[in-house]
């Protein structure tokens, strides 16, 4: 999402553009040409089928982003991902692409140390000009894994608002079938392990248990989905969860919710939480990477350890319970956010390290 905004603000602003995915793991790459004017290509460097030939597929992918660079002439190449920052900078900085950016947005379960420690050495060298980190917290992980603090820029997920008019929002409660004076929670994102939403369902016997109004409805869509829908048959709450799957409105329901909840393992600075609070909607996130700087426990949010449905579930009961200090927690979240991480900000961060050239002239 932060790569397909930054994109189309540049694009905007008169500069040729491109966005480039080594694979289309979710088919939405059609969907995103017919939404922006910038060419959205896919590379097509992993599909399923035989294994032998996926070493194929991923020369093949690697050498299509070579010639696209080559071909379009850019002056700034930024990588999404540790993967795309081991493939794609190299391949910049053989093509002579002046600005190479890499990016850590929040730790990946799972990498082998042996990625990491080579990650770690290609941001170091000349081939990335700089990583940049989506949060102070991310900023400590990036030094834990060995890239030097001078090559670190950190640069926070910014958002954009706005305003859902109240018959929309009583239309998306309707949609999830949430009673008069009942509850909605809603949580987003990809339906995966870092995500933890096996967590959020496992709470829900003892949410639905004291507040049997409760609904909650799950934005997103991903592998793990009917894993989560059997545990929610098994506990008996299937009845009170909706997976909605992947929804073009979801500020909207961020707006119509009593709570958001973000029950993540793992996390950079997520945008789901960011666009949450900025529409209005009280929170329940996990004490994990940089959610901590977004949500001060008491303050703007309400913080709870990972992988704990107790917790969570006490939580989400406590605050549905009072209105009183779900508006305070509320308006405090919206404040800040719109404070701190509007996307007029994180625009101007990026534009001053992508085309350092247009501030130059001031001498900036």
């Amino acid at each position: 999402m932060v790569l397909l905004q930054l994109a189309d603000w540049f694009h905007a602003q008169g500069y040729h553009v491109a966005a480039a995915f080594f694979y289309d793991r979710d088919g939405l790459a059609e969907k995103w040409q017919e939404r922006y004017s910038f060419p959205v290509v896919d590379l097509q460097a992993w599909k399923k089928g035989p294994a032998v030939l996926k070493p194929l597929w991923l020369v093949r992918g690697i050498l299509r982003l070579f010639l696209l660079i080559r071909r379009e002439r850019f002056s700034a190449v930024m990588a999404f991902t540790h993967h795309s920052n081991l493939l794609a900078l190299p391949l910049a900085w053989l093509a002579g692409i002046p600005v190479r950016v890499a990016s850590h947005r929040g730790r990946i379960l799972g990498f082998p140390r042996w990625q990491e420690r080579l990650h770690a050495w290609m941001v170091n060298s000349r081939m990335a000009t700089c990583l940049v980190a989506v949060s102070e917290q991310v900023r400590a992980e990036s030094i834990e894994e060995g890239v030097r603090p001078a090559k670190i820029r950190v640069i926070p997920n910014g958002v954009s608002l706005t305003t859902v008019k109240k018959a929309e929002r009583q239309r998306l409660r309707r949609e999830a079938g949430v009673q008069p004076k009942g509850y909605l929670i809603v949580s987003a994102g990809r339906l995966w392990p870092e995500k933890g939403h096996i967590h959020l369902v496992r709470a829900m016997p003892m949410v639905a248990e004291q507040l049997p109004r409760a609904v909650l409805a799950i934005a997103g869509d991903g592998v793990l989905r009917p894993e989560l829908e059997a545990e929610a048959q098994a506990l008996g709450v299937a009845g009170y969860i909706r997976f909605l799957g992947v929804r073009s409105d979801v500020r909207a329901w961020f707006a119509a919710a009593d709570l958001f909840v973000l029950p993540s393992n793992s996390e950079g600075m997520p945008m789901a939480l960011l666009e949450a609070m900025g529409m209005g909607a009280p929170v329940v996130a996990t004490r994990v990477g940089g959610v901590p700087e977004l949500v001060r426990d008491g303050e703007t949010g309400k913080l709870v350890p990972p992988q704990n449905p107790s917790a969570l579930a006490e939580a989400i009961v406590s605050l549905l319970r009072d209105k009183a200090e779900r508006a305070r927690l509320a308006q405090n979240g919206q404040i800040y956010v719109m404070k701190y991480y509007s996307v007029e900000k994180m625009y101007e961060r990026y534009m001053r390290l992508l085309v350092p050239a247009a501030f130059e002239v001031n001498g900036e």
